[in-house]
């Protein structure tokens, strides 16, 4: 993708989640869904058909569960006390919040997000929650604002189809992980290659749909990066959210939520 197309990809992305973060939003992962405010049982039950339980649902700040995502990368993660986590895109700070609790006072949890409005949604979020152990930064996901070997784990959840850059982000998700480190993501991929129509859609682009890229191109990625151990787990149940993210227009035929795992070699 020319470096043009790249920056106004993200400037449509920004734009999107900067409106969700400013309205206090909510949608299954296709922002353009939502354009007025909804109470939070709204997100929570979305939430809930992504996987997340009452407890994990009820233990954060109100206002860091947006409904947004497809998928649950706590249940695939294993974290553990002590452990350093890397959030990408990490929007009103929910699964930082989840993370943060797995590792204790002992760990800590790094959330990156390129859209400002949300790394401020998150900050207050975290300062009324008294959590001290979460860090929100500023940065694309292709450009980490972390250093090299620093990280345990990364999680994400639906984002990273996002990118232009794919190739990017896990090159940058290799570099910041210590050797042995492992990434747990839900992102969404397509199981068959995407018509033009619905491709070229930006529309569709923000609403993690578009940019979605197929299974055997994503391990390609993965091993180019430098990823070992390598799996991705397609969740055919998905689909039945999935279409709701545009009616009508015969998405779910095409993408479908998959839980992504990888490791560091150490």
């Amino acid at each position: 993708m020319r470096r043009k197309d790249a920056d106004e990809v993200r400037k449509a992305v920004r734009e999107s989640y900067a409106g969700i973060a400013q309205r206090g939003g909510t949608s299954c992962c296709s922002p353009r869904r939502s354009c007025c405010a909804e109470p939070a049982t709204a997100a929570q039950a979305r939430s809930a058909r992504l996987g997340y339980s009452a407890s994990e649902l009820e233990g954060v700040p109100e206002g860091a569960d947006m409904g947004l995502g497809c998928g649950n990368p706590q249940a695939i993660a294993a974290l553990r006390k002590g452990e350093v986590v890397l959030d990408l895109g990490s929007g009103g700070g929910f699964d930082c919040f989840l993370a943060a609790k797995r590792v204790g006072k002992a760990g800590r949890v790094i959330g990156v997000d390129m859209t400002p409005e949300m790394v401020s949604k998150a900050r207050e979020n975290a300062r009324k929650a008294g959590c001290r152990n979460v860090d929100f930064r500023l940065g694309e996901i292709e450009h980490l604002p972390a250093a090299d070997n620093s990280v345990d784990v990364i999680i994400s959840n639906c984002v990273i189809n996002l990118s232009p850059d794919k190739v990017g982000v896990y090159r940058e998700a290799f570099r910041v992980l210590r050797p042995g480190g492992r990434i747990a993501i839900f992102d969404v991929v397509a199981t068959r290659e995407l018509p033009d129509d619905l491709r070229k859609d930006t529309d569709l682009l923000s609403g993690c749909i578009s940019g979605a890229v197929t299974i055997r191109k994503l391990q390609g990625i993965l091993r180019k990066a430098g990823f070992a151990e390598i799996r991705i787990e397609p969740k055919q149940a998905s689909r039945e959210y999935i279409k709701e993210w545009a009616p009508g227009r015969g998405i779910e035929d095409y993408i479908v939520s998959a839980a992504i795992e990888a490791a560091k070699p150490g």
